[in-house]
């Protein structure tokens, strides 16, 4: 198994830390298409943008998993939607809430498995990203009521 240098230090990738790699670039890819569709469908510009900050996040984990992924496999990842987005915007709202509650938990499972300490820190960060994003999306649902 390939593994990658860290400041002169050599860890090596777990099976488990690769899947989930996948696992989470593929889910970041569908974020992705989902929260552009979702921004499309928003109510005001104010919310609008706020999706679309939300989308850069996604771009920004999608892009640090591929990253991580290659050092520890030496391949580019393939990236598929992995789910599909609802068409209407309160049915996407929910979607996108339990997504990312669900992605907090599964990124803080994920960051337990890393042994190196600045990719650790790296998935506990997109971790916390996530949550937030749950917030912004639940204040979405709620201000739809």
């Amino acid at each position: 198994m390939f593994g990658y240098p860290l400041y002169g230090v050599r860890f090596p990738a777990s099976q488990d830390l690769l899947r989930d790699l996948a696992n989470a670039i593929n889910g970041e890819y569908s974020a992705i298409a989902c929260y552009e569709r979702l921004a499309k469908l928003a109510p005001d510009e104010e919310t609008r943008r706020r999706i679309m900050e939300i989308r850069e996040d996604e771009i920004r984990h999608y892009q640090q998993f591929s990253r991580f992924y290659y050092q520890l496999s030496g391949r580019q990842p393939t990236p598929k939607l992995s789910e599909e987005c609802p068409d209407e915007y309160g049915a996407g709202l929910t979607y996108a809430f339990k997504d990312e509650q669900h992605t907090v938990d599964f990124y803080l499972d994920m960051a337990e498995k890393a042994q190196d300490p600045v990719m650790r820190d790296s998935i506990k960060r997109a971790a916390a990203d996530e949550q937030n994003h749950a917030v912004w999306f639940q204040h979405f649902m709620i201000q739809r009521r």
